[in-house]
């Protein structure tokens, strides 16, 4: 007997198990879809909500109006993806954005900052053009909250994200004031050395058994430096790569030649901690300069600290690198 496999979708021939191509019309065979697979990740929400955009409907027809919320989509969805968040939908006048699906990145709070941040000038820039060419003024406000999801299967088109944290973002952003951004608690403690954020008093959000905190965020700074966790524990089980980085020093020192030390790992496995802790035992051997690379799409901006004095140590460099943010350390 015949084991049948596939029913072609183009001839409707029943066609053999394991066939690439139709004995009946010889098109190709789609591959059997593979089961979705759903994934629970912790990511950070972006909401951005026109609010006054339904007053504006009455002045101005919806052509006009569309073209007038088409522009101002555009620039946000360029700017979200630019720091490598992914626009989950459109709803009516809002934007949701989501940083860390499909790719998670060690910084994906700070990346949804630095969005808003920029989102919000470049539509103050962009609402002062409009408000010249066509009389109309569009006012927007933000919500940015961090949690975790359940992320549908990328491959398969569904990239639909559902949690509480999606939630809050959304009720952050119906709080906030015209021209705000709010962030989160939990968005907040993985961003709060790198940014200006004025407390708020807690919010009754609709949902919410207790009242919610929030942080009322002003500017991003640009920060080169890993932060130190308050009450970090000692550095253990890394006895190994620490000798092998103080061997490559004290060769280079001795040898007076460079060397290029690369640490690769996962996001978070602890490279950039083992890099300072390295510097850290050198004590005055060596004059220190760091320099972070932030990946921001296609775009890389360099940034150096330190300047290096006169030592009659030889250089090395130790490089910490993870597929988006490396960093390096000269000495």
């Amino acid at each position: 007997m015949t084991d049948v496999g596939r029913i072609c979708a183009n001839c409707e021939t029943e066609n053999p198990a394991g066939s690439r191509f139709c004995n009946g019309c010889g098109a190709a065979l789609e591959a059997a879809a593979a089961p979705t697979a759903e994934t629970r990740k912790t990511v950070t929400v972006l909401y951005c909500d026109a609010i006054s955009s339904t007053a504006l409907g009455e002045r101005i027809d919806p052509e006009s109006l569309r073209n007038l919320m088409t522009r101002y989509f555009d620039v946000m969805r360029e700017v979200i993806e630019f720091h490598g968040g992914v626009v989950e939908k459109f709803i009516g006048d809002a934007v949701m954005a989501v940083f860390g699906v499909p790719v998670v990145h060690e910084d994906d709070a700070l990346r949804a900052c630095r969005a808003a941040v920029e989102i919000r000038d470049r539509l103050a820039a962009l609402d002062a053009e409009i408000r010249a060419d066509q009389g109309a003024t569009v006012e927007w406000r933000m919500g940015i909250n961090t949690g975790e999801v359940v992320a549908g299967d990328e491959r398969a088109g569904q990239r639909i994200v559902t949690g509480d944290a999606v939630n809050v973002a959304a009720r952050l952003e119906g709080a906030a004031a015209p021209g705000e951004i709010l962030l989160g608690a939990d968005t907040h403690a993985l961003v709060r050395k790198s940014v200006t954020a004025d407390p708020i008093e807690p919010l009754s959000l609709k949902g919410k058994a207790e009242p919610v905190p929030a942080w009322r965020l002003a500017v991003v700074t640009d920060e080169v430096r890993r932060h130190t966790r308050p009450l970090e524990a000692p550095l253990v089980g890394r006895r190994r790569p620490m000798r092998l980085l103080d061997d490559a020093f004290r060769e280079a020192v001795e040898e007076r030649i460079c060397h290029l030390f690369t640490i690769l790992g996962v996001a978070g496995v602890g490279k950039s901690r083992l890099v300072e802790e390295f510097i850290g035992s050198l004590g005055d051997q060596a004059q220190v300069a760091t320099g972070r690379c932030h990946k921001r799409g296609s775009t890389w901006r360099n940034r150096y600290s330190g300047s290096p004095r006169a030592t009659s140590h030889a250089p090395i460099a130790a490089r910490a690198a993870s597929g988006v943010r490396p960093s390096r350390s000269v000495i």
